[in-house]
């Protein structure tokens, strides 16, 4: 795109929302050019701040109209890349769409639109009784637009799932420009489930402009463990034994000895001194259940070696406890200038194999791993730590981010859980997928999108295009022989 067409779409933009609502300054414009993932930069052509649904609408029409690629973005948080821009493309920040219109306690909904930060609508829900499960980590700045396009989870999605279990309907502007909604208030709509289509597609198949999400009741009872252990072993074998029990905690969280430090030097969270791992063990429900269940967790948690284990007496010992875990991924930033957030999955029953191996590479390749994760469901988040300043550790750190990805895979885990494919992921796809599984999904994408404007490059690693007929792919791509794209 030359600086006449930018400029062109720049005065078209301004005309919809306004000259305030558009960015072309370059040194304004590279506040943007990241999200949460700071190892791809990208500085976008112009940046879109749109107010409401029919003026996302109109910015993306006139994307299409310019044949201008566009991203969706929402507080930025993103891990994987989801948000990175497109250099000659326009980034539509949604953030300004953040109002809660609606919380109806007598439905168990609530319709906000997409800037709503994730903790606001239970602080909205708070005075009726209710709450919104999913807490991601970043809940206090992450935007429910964002937790929808990556599917976010959060400590308590052992128990109760994923944005994706919380969503009952989405209006979303498709890559065409068209306003269309998805589902509704009702728990399932009939016909083909493009709302579970569209929870998880990171911005690919369109924009997320309003959404109505479940509700959940305030549990009678909440009880909160601390236990330390003398590694990840045992924490490990405590947590495989809670759920052989037969007990279902709201949420099993577990950290390890480098991931405590970090947190002990941000917040003095004042974990157990010497511990190389804790767990956090919360249980909610009714009252009686919850006490017998918790019994079972502190006898389990001795037997399988814990040397202490302390429960938090009130809502502000449990603040407590939890504010080393939700700190983790920044605090690593007290004991390391740069680091990765990765994601992979695996068997819970793997946990002590998997660590041990990753605690193996680490020592091979004298790269820095601190642990934190959601024990429960076997989501991993190993932090790989390095220092960009030095040469060639940050490809070390990346060699070792993808092997922890490919022990995953060979566990029979997944790339990613809750944090998306975005850039990050792309050439490890294949490891998980085939190529006519990949094609089946391209199938989708260009179903939504057939110009192929929507958050280019990102998810899928082969630069397919959505004119071609899918299947195994004979000889060169036009782009790779051109030296444009890379065939993973």
């Amino acid at each position: 795109m030359t600086t006449t067409d930018i400029s062109t779409l720049a005065t078209a933009l301004r005309a919809v929302l306004g000259d305030a609502q558009v960015i072309s300054d370059r040194q304004e414009l590279r506040t943007y050019e990241c999200d949460g993932l700071a190892q791809y930069r990208v500085v976008p052509a112009l940046v879109a701040l749109p107010r409401t649904a029919a003026e996302c609408a109109a910015t993306v029409r006139a994307c299409v109209d310019a044949g201008v690629p566009f991203v969706a973005r929402g507080s930025g948080t993103g891990l994987s890349g989801g948000a990175l821009p497109h250099a000659e493309g326009v980034l539509i920040v949604t953030s300004q769409l953040r109002a809660i219109r609606a919380v109806r306690p007598e439905d168990e909904r609530a319709v906000v639109e997409p800037g709503v930060i994730n903790l606001h609508v239970s602080r909205a829900a708070a005075p009726f009784g209710y709450y919104y499960a999913p807490d991601p980590s970043s809940q206090q700045v992450c935007s429910i637009g964002g937790n929808v396009a990556e599917n976010s989870g959060g400590a308590h999605c052992l128990k109760y799932g994923f944005t994706t279990n919380h969503v009952t309907g989405l209006e979303v502007v498709t890559p065409d420009g068209d306003l269309v909604r998805l589902g509704g208030p009702a728990p399932d709509a009939p016909g083909y489930d493009l709302l579970g289509a569209f929870v998880g597609s990171e911005g690919t198949l369109g924009i997320t402009t309003e959404v109505t999400v479940r509700l959940t009741r305030s549990p009678e009872s909440v009880r909160t463990l601390l236990a330390g252990f003398a590694g990840t072993d045992q924490a490990g074998a405590a947590t495989s034994a809670i759920i052989a029990a037969g007990v279902l905690p709201a949420a099993i969280e577990m950290m390890d000895a480098l991931a405590i430090e970090a947190a002990e030097a941000a917040v003095r969270c004042g974990y157990p001194a010497g511990a190389g791992a804790v767990l956090i063990v919360e249980l909610d429900g009714p009252a009686a259940e919850v006490d017998a269940h918790f019994t079972d967790v502190e006898r389990l948690c001795r037997e399988h070696g814990a040397g202490e284990i302390r429960v938090a007496a009130d809502d502000a010992e449990r603040a407590l406890i939890w504010k080393g875990r939700k700190s983790a991924f920044a605090a690593v930033g007290r004991i390391s200038p740069d680091y990765i957030v990765q994601d992979g999955v695996i068997p819970r029953t793997a946990l002590p194999e998997v660590l041990r191996r990753i605690a193996e590479i680490s020592a091979q390749r004298g790269v820095r791993v601190a642990n934190v994760f959601h024990a429960g469901d076997g989501n991993l988040h190993p932090l790989v730590l390095f220092d960009d300043a030095v040469p060639g550790q940050a490809e070390q750190a990346e060699e070792v981010s993808g092997a922890i990805l490919d022990i995953c895979i060979a566990h029979g885990g997944s790339i990613t859980g809750e944090h998306g494919v975005g850039m990050d992921k792309v050439g490890h796809m294949p490891r998980m997928y085939s190529a006519d599984d990949l094609d089946t999904m391209q199938l989708l994408r260009c179903a939504f999108d057939p110009r192929g404007l929507a958050n280019p490059g990102k998810v899928f690693p082969t630069p397919r295009l959505c004119g071609e007929v899918p299947g195994r792919r004979r000889g060169a791509h036009p782009l790779q022989e051109a030296g444009l794209a890379e065939v993973f």
